[in-house]
């Protein structure tokens, strides 16, 4: 990628920004010409197969973010996103980030969980005790219930037994979850695990006496965990009004509200969805199922707490890291046929799995640095009310040059909302016509 072609990025016209992309080797020639000819929205007949009851399309907005330097590779990242500001602060933040060496990640797993929960089971320990001792013969079921994955490497590997019990006086009885640990390669997998769930279902009622409630995959995907890392010298934080030191110290100490107060940490873990939504949605994944997890994830001690961390090591560099439980895929689904997804995998030059988590965290972590840095400096108004004064200039009625016009003098008005933007759009217009 010759990324000399993307300076500046974000001054360039639609047209230049398109073929910024395509001389810098992001995009192909028909890829670039789809863009041009405005041809990639889905055609009634395939969105008629997606879904049940198909009317028409409901357009987002999709960018790229600029600057990613992710495990020593510079990529372009899509972000398909309708809320102002997210796309320009993930590059900013990028940028500064790749300026100090950029993302360092890690995939720990890349397991699917399956469960088949039982109620009415008659003696818990001799269930359990069952189900261990079969287990070879259980994930061998699993597996001849789904063989394709088989012969790509994947399948079950592993199972564990756990008792759920109500810890109030409700008065819910308990129930008997068996997991099942399945590798599903490049796909998300919720068909896979659910067939095998199913099919191994039976065979756990036999063997533990009681009845199948429940046989589905978990979205709480605590065996697909990425962790992305960046460290920041301080004098790369310096602003107008505070030192590297005073940044580095205020977003550390405004990550460790966000740990403390689920309030605040509802927000902040909000600021790192804007941007790991964005990719999910762009890449053709289910951006609701990672939002479960995720959410969960952020619960795991018995209170829901900020998601990132970030601290000081010994030379007083500012460290981030956030670890994320991130089943997306690259393979099935709309992926494979929706034609803003695979120009989105194709932007990201067609990543694995594995890979694609990496950059979803990355850009997680990316923006809840921009956005606590904004919040403990400026403060998160100046950079967002920015982006939407274009916003408002659209919903006044704007069009061409005068969308930005608009947007300039609305930057500067003491009230920015809309009448005010419809007042300024009359000015134009009316000077315009004299």
């Amino acid at each position: 990628m010759d990324t000399t072609h993307l300076t500046k990025f974000y001054k360039k016209n639609h047209d230049d920004k398109i073929d910024s992309l395509f001389l810098a080797g992001v995009i192909s020639k028909k890829e670039k010409d789809r863009l041009l000819d405005r041809t990639l929205e889905l055609d009634p007949e395939t969105g008629s197969h997606m879904i049940e009851n198909y009317i028409g399309n409901y357009s987002m907005p999709l960018g790229v973010a600029m600057n990613y330097m992710i495990d020593k590779e510079e990529l372009v990242v899509p972000m398909a996103i309708e809320e102002p500001s997210v796309i320009a602060a993930s590059s900013f933040a990028a940028k500064i980030i790749g300026s100090a060496g950029g993302f360092k990640t890690t995939v720990i797993h890349r397991m699917m969980i399956g469960q088949v929960t039982l109620k009415n089971v008659p003696d818990i320990e001799e269930a359990t005790n069952n189900v261990a001792e079969a287990k070879q013969k259980i994930l061998s079921r699993a597996n001849e219930a789904y063989p394709s994955i088989v012969k790509r490497g994947g399948g079950a590997k592993n199972l564990d037994v756990r008792l759920l019990e109500d810890d109030t006086d409700s008065g819910i009885p308990s129930y008997l979850s068996v997991h099942i640990h399945v590798d599903t390669q490049e796909a998300m997998g919720a068909n896979i695990v659910n067939t095998m769930m199913e099919g191994i279902a039976p065979y756990i009622e036999e063997l533990t006496g009681g009845t199948a409630l429940l046989r589905i995959l978990t979205n709480y995907a605590t065996e697909c965990l990425a962790t992305s890392k960046c460290v920041i010298p301080a004098h790369k934080l310096k602003t107008q009004d505070f030192s590297g030191e005073e940044v580095r110290d205020r977003i550390i100490e405004a990550t460790q509200v966000a740990t403390i107060d689920p309030y605040r940490a509802v927000t902040h873990n909000k600021g790192i969805m804007n941007g790991v939504d964005a990719v999910v949605l762009a890449s053709g994944n289910d951006w609701r199922a990672i939002e479960a997890g995720v959410h969960a994830y952020a619960s795991r001690s018995g209170q829901y707490r900020s998601l990132t961390s970030w601290s000081k090591n010994e030379a007083g560099d500012l460290v981030g890291e956030l670890t994320l439980p991130l089943p997306v895929g690259t393979v099935g689904g709309s992926i494979s046929f929706h034609p803003a997804a695979k120009l989105a995998h194709s932007i990201m030059g067609h990543p694995k799995a594995h890979k694609l988590e990496r950059v979803i965290v990355s850009v997680g972590l990316a923006q809840n640095f921009a956005a606590v840095r904004a919040l403990v400096t400026e403060g998160i108004q100046k950079g967002h009310m920015g982006l939407h004064a274009r916003s408002l200039a659209i919903s006044a009625g704007a069009k061409g040059d005068h969308v930005q016009q608009v947007a300039d003098i609305l930057k500067h008005s003491k009230h920015k909302n809309l009448q005010r933007a419809k007042n300024i759009l009359l000015n134009i217009l009316e000077e315009f016509e004299k």
